[in-house]
């Protein structure tokens, strides 16, 4: 009797032993569930904020973009704040919509004066540098006369100034902040250049 109530001892502290497994494995459960939750989450917010995904064509943003790159829109943003000097934005000229999406670069915004003079780019009446060097501009087209930015309006340029058509010439001009998509804020595809557009 003494033998199988020792036995009896050990298999009731086997059968403790047992139990305790099942609350760690509740806790990776609920591990699990909120880190599936949190990840659905993220994606919702991914797709609801950075749903429209834009293929580059053409060469007027390289180096920053090459043709091909499939590139995230921010369409929040501009929501809460307003395109600034050097940012990426993704607009449809004239009205077009999403027949046909530009990608530029702002230079100049409300009230802001540009022109184009002995070969450089002028805003507000200095210079205009990038990256500390004087931008020189070959084709001036409209910007050969000083030209006043109007409110909510963009001056933009594409960063490869002999391959763009932007607002130097009169069928794009100034960009109006409704045309905005928003700005180009991650490339994704190609996986050898996915980054943030500088």
């Amino acid at each position: 009797m003494i033998f199988h109530r020792r036995y009896e001892g050990l298999d009731f502290g086997r059968s403790r032993r047992r139990r305790k497994p099942d609350k760690e494995m509740i806790r990776k459960k609920a591990g699990w569930v909120f880190r599936i939750a949190a990840v659905a989450a993220f994606a919702f917010f991914l797709v609801f904020f950075f749903g429209y995904r834009i293929t580059i064509s053409g060469s007027s943003m390289k180096k920053v973009l090459q043709e091909g790159d499939q590139v995230l829109v921010n369409r929040l943003v501009y929501e809460i704040s307003v395109p600034k000097e050097g940012d990426v934005i993704v607009f449809a000229p004239n009205g077009t919509g999403r027949s046909r999406y530009s990608v530029k670069r702002v230079i100049a915004g409300p009230t802001d004066t540009v022109q184009v003079k002995d070969g450089f780019l002028y805003v507000n009446g200095k210079k205009y540098q990038k990256d500390g060097t004087d931008v020189a501009v070959d084709n001036p087209g409209v910007a050969e006369e000083k030209i006043k930015v109007g409110a909510d309006e963009y001056f933009v340029l594409g960063d490869n100034l002999s391959g763009s058509e932007d607002s130097r010439f009169s069928n794009i001009g100034n960009i109006n902040k409704s045309e905005i998509v928003g700005k180009a804020w991650l490339i994704i595809r190609p996986f050898s250049r996915i980054g943030r557009v500088q």
